[in-house]
């Protein structure tokens, strides 16, 4: 799914949060797959965007997450992915991982919401869900 903003503010803002939120999502499943014995490695895509897929495997069970996907889903609030091709859907930016005072990042909110992002894909590996 492409995002879609609601002003050139929120396209502003999700241009800062983008690329700090890959970096801390990368980092995050590095340090959580390693402990759970998943081999992560990444495959690019060019369809139905240009980007990455998270791929884990582990006793032979394999699973994909889109990280694009799980971008918006620590730069966005409420994000809830849809896999229609080609379809947009207006998105909230999170501006609690925006410092208000300087507009810059707020490291340790976005390094909070990462990890949860990647917990909760984790977790729904458990439960035997695909979560992303």
């Amino acid at each position: 799914m492409k995002p879609k903003f609601k002003n050139p503010e929120a396209w502003q803002q999700a241009e800062l949060l983008m690329q700090p939120a890959l970096i801390r999502l990368v980092d995050n499943i590095r340090s959580q797959v390693e402990p759970a014995n998943w081999t992560a490695t990444y495959q690019e895509v060019q369809t139905p965007i240009p980007g990455y897929l998270l791929c884990l495997e582990r006793n032979g069970e394999q699973h994909q997450f889109d990280l694009w996907e799980m971008c918006y889903k620590i730069c966005f609030r409420d994000y809830a992915p849809t896999h229609a091709p080609g379809e947009t859907a207006e998105v909230d930016i999170d501006t609690s991982l925006i410092e208000a005072e300087t507009g810059d990042v707020d490291w340790q909110q976005l390094e909070v919401k990462a990890k949860r992002v990647v917990t909760e894909v984790l977790a729904g590996l458990k439960s035997g869900q695909n979560v992303s």
